[in-house]
């Protein structure tokens, strides 16, 4: 039986509940964390916690978690359903209250939900083994805030429904400046003469915690070069290789775009040297 976190309380899925009149469902006024586990080890647990919060403190939310409290809920989260290869889902909205107003209210108890999900086995960097994607493109429609990691994903949402009537995976986003921002659920890498390249971090995109991780670790080594810059969709369209990133699926190689293979088709060698690096140092976050 799945065990869930609630306010404080750890209790079986099925007995959990949550007021209808929560701000979290009224209006999406929460923020939410991904946070991956392996065996009972967490990646940027360290990172994710401090999104976390940067969330909170944006929307104004309240809540008196220190890390090591939030660190023993996730431990015992993982204990309670297995430690196998799970995610874990954190949700805070600012809790409920008898009317629904559209203004902030004042002194609310946040709503503090938590359950586990599995996840794949750890990616391989091997390309006969690597889970391949295929993403259109589409410009841009979701809110103009999306450093902050809100419950509020209708736009990603129906940006990844055009990608499951294109019958791919993902979709790539594009600002009114043909300027690449991210995917619907996912930061994005392209690698062009050996050299990677991804967006810097502004209102349009997430600041992703596997792509905090990666990009630490590629600036203390020098084998591969690496540049945070806008990127144009020509460029992007003119890739070797393009990745999506993300908690879940850590470098995830992208084989087509738009109907065009990336590159020969196949994960590339850049991908391959990336993902190795990741591996080796995601347990150090």
């Amino acid at each position: 039986m799945s065990i869930v976190y609630l306010n404080g309380q750890f209790m079986p899925k099925q007995q959990a509940s949550i007021s209808p009149m929560d701000r979290g469902f009224l209006f999406a006024d929460g923020v939410y964390e991904v946070v991956p586990s392996y065996g009972g080890k967490m990646v940027g647990f360290k990172q994710h916690l401090q999104r976390l919060n940067d969330g909170l403190e944006a929307l104004e939310i309240t809540l008196d978690m220190s890390l090591s409290q939030w660190q023993a809920v996730f431990e015992k989260l993982l204990d309670e359903n297995g430690n196998g290869n799970l995610g874990i889902y954190l949700h805070i909205s600012r809790g409920s209250e008898e009317n629904r107003a559209h203004r902030y209210p004042q002194r609310l108890t946040p709503t503090v939900f938590a359950f586990t999900f599995e996840i794949p086995a750890e990616p391989i960097a091997e390309p006969d083994k690597a889970h391949t994607y295929k993403v259109v493109s589409e410009q841009d429609k979701r809110w103009k805030r999306c450093n902050i990691k809100s419950t509020a994903l209708l736009g990603n949402i129906m940006h990844y429904r055009s990608g499951q009537k294109a019958s791919v995976d993902e979709v790539l986003l594009f600002n009114e400046r043909n300027e690449l921002t991210e995917a619907a659920a996912c930061n994005v890498f392209i690698v062009k003469d050996g050299i990677i390249v991804t967006p810097q971090l502004d209102n349009q995109i997430l600041p992703g915690i596997t792509r905090y991780i990666l990009l630490h670790a590629l600036e203390q080594q020098d084998e591969l070069p690496v540049q945070v810059r806008a990127v144009s969709m020509d460029e992007v369209r003119e890739a070797d290789e393009i990745w999506l990133t993300s908690s879940s699926k850590e470098l995830a190689p992208v084989v087509e775009l738009d109907g065009q293979a990336v590159g020969n088709g196949m994960p590339g060698p850049v991908w391959q040297k990336a993902q190795s690096l990741f591996s080796r140092v995601k347990y150090q976050y």
